[in-house]
């Protein structure tokens, strides 16, 4: 089994008002091993390990971000979430504030810039979209043997990301404003230029010359802003998967996750197998992920077989069924389908926003978010979590 690992970027919240706090920089140095230089944690430096849990700054101080180490299987990986998001609300804690897995601020309210000199160049080249920029999403990164395989991987998986988008809906509010939308990150989020679903790039080659094309054009600071939908981590040996918001349970992002990497030993195995990628557009791809980020699970989805509308549930279930195979072999299969109904039946995160602001407004939307987004974190804490016994360590 290929190990697969997750990052999670969180906001940083008052828990009564519901307004975020630009709290990062105070909170990281309390993450670090006491025996470990807080130096280390300087914006822009690598993160620090932490007891399964790897912390770390993003653009913007009223968020932070967690990262998994390397995972085998699901309870591991859901233990190593529900870890991260318990440390980053402690250190929240200690400076009056809370972590929310919200991936939209639903209240409206200025932001600071990561004091960073490449996120300063970026404030000044791009504008609004730094300003208005603060988005958290769910990247999953999965193992793969060579650059030459992640590439006919993200060849083969382009044209089903969109559902991704659709099970991990957790962003109808932006800036004090209801949307219309179950996934508004995805609509925040592709407005920069390097972002979105690519072409068929046929082989290792054709992608970095891609790329290199893309950071001499100028309008990209550096490959950093490679913001593909899927691309090949600059750091890592993996596939990172970027289309997913940030999700409110815990256990819908290791969920997803899983899905991620049967999507991936999928696509490999045709790969091997001589299966040419599917040649759809990559207009028709961008149709996908906009029905998917505007209807969530609530209409339809663009099927991604035809590209025609469906039935969300059905389209949902096409994409199982897609990856079973896989999933029999690593004995994921019930898993996912139990965790697939669940969603289906509860709804994302968007559906779990919606309930509380009929109730009390925006405030309240936030003051329950802060309460699903730690959900069985301390019984993880004590080790007391049941339901995750026997998880394996990579």
């Amino acid at each position: 089994m290929r190990t697969f690992g997750v990052e999670e970027e969180l906001l940083i919240v008052d828990p009564e008002t519901g307004m975020l706090l630009a709290l990062a920089d105070v909170m990281l140095p309390g993450l670090v091993p006491p025996k470990q230089d807080a130096a280390l944690l300087l914006p822009g430096q690598q993160p620090v390990h932490d007891g399964g849990a790897d912390f770390s700054y993003e653009l913007k101080l009223e968020q932070i971000e967690t990262q998994t180490r390397p995972c085998l299987d699901y309870p591991e990986l859901l233990r190593q979430l529900r870890q991260g998001r318990a440390r980053a609300d402690d250190a929240a804690r200690a400076h009056g504030g809370r972590v929310a897995a919200l991936a939209t601020s639903p209240q409206g309210a200025a932001t600071h810039l990561t004091p960073n000199p490449r996120y300063m160049t970026m404030q000044q080249r791009f504008g609004l979209t730094v300003r208005n920029q603060l988005t958290c999403g769910l990247h999953v990164h999965t193992l793969v043997d060579s650059p030459e395989e992640g590439v006919a991987v993200m060849d083969r998986i382009r044209d089903k990301l969109a559902v991704l988008i659709a099970l991990s809906a957790n962003s109808p509010y932006w800036n004090g404003a209801e949307t219309g939308f179950e996934s508004y990150r995805t609509q925040a989020w592709n407005r920069w230029p390097g972002s979105g679903p690519t072409m068929i790039f046929g082989s290792l080659p054709a992608y970095r010359r891609l790329v290199t094309r893309l950071v001499e054009s100028g309008v990209l600071m550096d490959e950093g802003m490679i913001y593909f939908d899927a691309r090949l981590a600059r750091q890592h040996p993996t596939v990172e998967i970027r289309v997913a918001d940030v999700c409110l349970r815990a256990e819908d992002a290791a969920l997803i996750a899983v899905l991620v990497r049967a999507l991936v030993e999928s696509a490999s195995r045709e790969w091997n197998d001589g299966v040419d990628p599917a040649p759809v557009p990559t207009l028709l791809l961008r149709m996908a992920a906009w029905q998917a980020s505007n209807c969530g699970l609530r209409g339809e989805l663009l099927d991604f077989g035809t590209f025609t509308p469906a039935p969300a549930a059905d389209v949902v279930h096409a994409l199982v069924d897609f990856v079973a195979p896989v999933l029999e072999e690593q004995g994921e299969l019930e898993l996912v389908r139990e965790g697939v109904g669940r969603i289906l039946a509860e709804g994302t995160g968007s559906h779990l926003q919606r309930e509380p602001f009929h109730a009390g407004g925006l405030a309240a939307v936030v003051e329950r978010a802060v309460e699903v987004t730690t959900e069985g974190s301390a019984a993880v804490e004590a080790g007391q979590d049941a339901s995750l016994g026997g998880a394996s360590r990579a």
